[in-house]
């Protein structure tokens, strides 16, 4: 009789964003704080025969493009054994995305190691994991890779908020984006919640406001020129009440409108005759992107 109770594709949990690293007894039950790192998320699935299915975001697998992983997997795990973690590549040192993107020989020849850093159990032999709380899924994660080394470990996770913050202060250099916090009660439920939040680093700075996007009484999205001389469109879209405050704020100070090669989704920019000064959040990752916070003068 088959152990495999869980086959791809299956449905991820993801963490909602969050802007501030929350204390531990924010939440009922407490909190598991783990390093964010800058890899593919991926499931990995231990089927019948040897078989290994690396599913990615976008349920494709992995396997393939990672036949180092997808061995050790193999020799290390029982069919039926289903994790969730982040194929990770270093260089010199630190997380290197761009070394995923490598072909396997290109990563062998260039001597790039790649890991597999779980962070959650789904399934073992015979038994679906994902109803039971995350801090009986987190020891019997521990269990099951208690032989394993690199390249498949657990990801580095603590329930004490002050060396989370150490984490989050110190290991930035290494290419640690941020940390994830997760609620010890919480079950594995596919889909966006708040019981995970990604704390991600942010740097706030000022930016010069060069116009708007979108309607002028109802603007979208801000075009910003950065201190280093880039001009970027602010992500995510405004809120409501932002809109309203940058409406009220720059509609005399409004020219022609144009359209912006740079952001052709976005629709035309409304340029401002006179620059604004605006505060923004700049968050790292892969996906940088600078948020409108509010504005430092009004002329």
């Amino acid at each position: 009789m088959s152990g495999v109770v869980l086959r791809p594709p299956a449905g991820v949990m993801r963490p909602r964003a969050a802007d501030e690293i929350p204390a531990r007894g924010s939440v009922p039950g407490g909190l598991q704080y783990s390093v964010k790192l800058d890899g593919f998320r991926a499931l990995a699935f231990v089927l019948e025969e040897g078989r290994v299915f690396l599913q990615s975001r976008s349920e494709r697998d992995l396997s393939r493009e990672f036949p180092g992983i997808a061995a050790c997997l193999r020799d290390l795990l029982p069919a039926g054994t289903v994790l969730d973690g982040e194929l990770c590549a270093y260089r010199e040192g630190r997380l290197s995305f761009g070394d995923l993107l490598r072909s396997p020989g290109d990563r062998a020849r260039l001597g790039v190691p790649v890991s597999y850093i779980a962070f959650d159990l789904l399934a073992l032999p015979g038994r679906d994991v994902r109803p039971l709380p995350l801090r009986e899924r987190w020891d019997l994660l521990g269990s099951a890779l208690a032989d394993a080394a690199p390249p498949l470990q657990r990801v580095l996770a603590t329930e004490d908020e002050d060396t989370a913050r150490d984490w989050f202060r110190d290991l930035r250099p290494v290419g640690v984006e941020g940390l994830v916090a997760k609620a010890l009660d919480s079950a594995y439920r596919p889909g966006a919640t708040w019981s995970w939040r990604k704390i991600r680093h942010a740097d706030t700075l000022d930016g010069a406001l060069l116009g708007v996007f979108g309607p002028a009484d109802r603007p979208r999205a801000l075009l910003v020129r950065l201190p280093d001389g880039r001009a970027v469109a602010t992500s995510p879209r405004l809120t409501p009440p932002q809109s309203r405050q940058v409406a009220e704020l720059v509609h005399s100070r409004l020219g022609e409108p144009a359209a912006d090669p740079d952001h052709p989704d976005l629709g035309v920019v409304r340029p401002l005759t006179d620059p604004l000064v605006v505060e923004l959040r700049q968050t790292a990752g892969r996906h940088e992107t600078a948020r409108f916070v509010r504005f430092r003068a009004e002329g």
